[in-house]
């Protein structure tokens, strides 16, 4: 019984999801979108979108590997998948979901929770890093030479001169970062902490939770096989990502180069500093407006495309992820189990 309530509820909370994006953007305008679509077209994209959900297992695994025996392949898929359904669910996006899903990931590894949460943020890192400085050097040999170009260009030069002076800030400073962190956490843990236990956690808990998440983030420097491999993860997202764009263009009977594609694809990620779950709207204004600059396709066709994919892809991260997010353990504050 209690699985088939998890499945209703994953069923229930990615048909929200679904029914959010189709309120936004309209369930005309994305019918009309959809039917425009040659049906091959609209097949390989439901398959690319599957698979560039699936293909997120791979930094997930990488990124887990450290945290005592890691979890196995299939796991790495249902936390992936657990993850995309946060991640558009969350306002911010990776930035608000991930301390979610460093619950969980504690629950399945038996380790702590700033254990978790940091081999996650590395990862998150990682990923975003690569992704911008492949476009960016891609960018600079595809692009190079076009004036409308050259906002793409320096949005990802800025991003990566963001991510370098934010990663050695962090690492520089991470003493005093350490101090604000035990000052602004302690009274939050004892409060929340005091709900389910006889005893709350006092400062000396936190500190020592906050020291174990630098821990792990500087432990990834013995391990620089798994860094790669989730920076290979990202690079397979963001391959299968363009290729559904890609597809969709084809399907709406516009031709386009695949490669300007590839660059911009990271460039939505942009989207999660708006407040709104799944940055609907943003996200596909974005991605939109950087396929016409990129791609030279005209803005109908652009945002077609955009929308056929994200019709695709909002409900399977919704539905597969929220099944996923149902079967979860460490759904109770005091429990490791459930």
């Amino acid at each position: 019984m209690r699985r088939i309530l998890r499945f209703l509820v994953g069923v229930g909370a990615g048909g929200a999801i679904l029914a959010g994006y189709l309120y936004t953007v309209g369930a005309e305008t994305v019918l009309d979108r959809l039917v425009a679509v040659t049906p091959w077209a609209l097949a390989l994209v439901a398959l690319l979108v599957v698979l560039e959900g699936l293909a997120d297992a791979i930094g997930v695994w990488a990124s887990i590997a450290p945290l005592n025996d890691g979890i196995s392949p299939g796991e790495s898929v249902k936390f992936a998948l657990a993850g995309d359904f946060f991640d558009t669910l969350s306002p911010a996006g990776p930035v608000s979901s991930e301390p979610i899903m460093a619950r969980f990931f504690s629950v399945a590894t038996d380790t702590g929770y700033s254990e978790a949460l940091g081999v996650r943020s590395t990862a998150k890192y990682v990923k975003a890093g690569t992704q911008a400085c492949f476009s960016a050097i891609l960018g600079l040999f595809v692009l190079v030479g076009s004036p409308d170009a050259t906002p793409i260009l320096a949005t990802f030069g800025l991003s990566i001169g963001g991510l370098v002076v934010f990663g050695g800030a962090v690492l520089r400073f991470r003493a005093s970062i350490s101090k604000g962190l035990v000052a602004v956490l302690t009274p939050i843990v004892t409060l929340l902490s005091g709900l389910y236990r006889d005893q709350p956690h006092d400062r000396a808990f936190v500190a020592a939770g906050v020291d174990r998440y630098w821990r792990r983030i500087v432990g990834f420097q013995e391990r620089p096989r798994l860094l790669a491999l989730i920076g290979v993860g990202g690079l397979v997202e963001q391959t299968l990502t363009a290729t559904a764009l890609w597809v969709a263009l084809a399907g709406v009977g516009a031709e386009s180069v695949f490669l300007p594609i590839l660059i911009v694809v990271p460039l939505p990620q942009l989207a999660s500093v708006v407040p709104i779950p799944g940055s609907l709207g943003a996200y596909d204004l974005l991605l939109g407006g950087a396929l016409v600059v990129a791609a030279g396709v005209p803005t109908a066709v652009a945002t077609a495309a955009v929308l056929v994919v994200r019709t695709l892809s909002l409900p399977f991260s919704g539905i597969a992820g929220g099944i996923c997010v149902a079967h979860l353990r460490g759904w109770r504050p005091g429990g490791r189990s459930q």
